[in-house]
């Protein structure tokens, strides 16, 4: 499992390895059952504290996409797509009203912000 830790980008290490952790069993690269590094090892391959691997895990844990099993370690939950596409919705609908509201303060109007959106979706779609 590739985990790349940037220590520029002011984003927590443990939440950069929850996110791509999180990314690893949402776009299933990671299947159900799936045995996770241990704490101890990531945290060695990352050159990281065990505190902060661990935090990660917890948060995994805490969101349903690992489970831990005693003296055994972490593994990926069975993954409950319907939950996970609605909780992605409604994070994307909080993207898209933060960036409406950014539109509007600045005075961008609707047709500009839908050039912008045109434009970036035939570059990523």
């Amino acid at each position: 499992m590739l985990i790349f830790i940037d220590t520029h980008s002011g984003v927590p290490i443990y939440d950069q390895i929850y996110t791509q952790i999180k990314a690893l069993i949402i776009r299933g690269e990671v299947k159900e059952n799936d045995m996770l590094p241990s704490i101890r090892s990531l945290a060695k391959e990352l050159r990281i504290s065990v505190i902060t691997t661990k935090r990660a895990y917890e948060e995994l844990e805490k969101e349903g996409y690992v489970y831990t099993v005693p003296a055994k370690g972490c593994f990926v939950a069975k993954r409950n797509t319907e939950l996970i596409k609605e909780q992605s919705i409604m994070k994307l609908e909080e993207m898209i009203s933060q960036v409406f509201a950014f539109a509007r303060e600045n005075g961008i109007s609707r047709n500009e912000l839908l050039e912008i959106i045109n434009n970036e979706t035939e570059e990523l779609l």
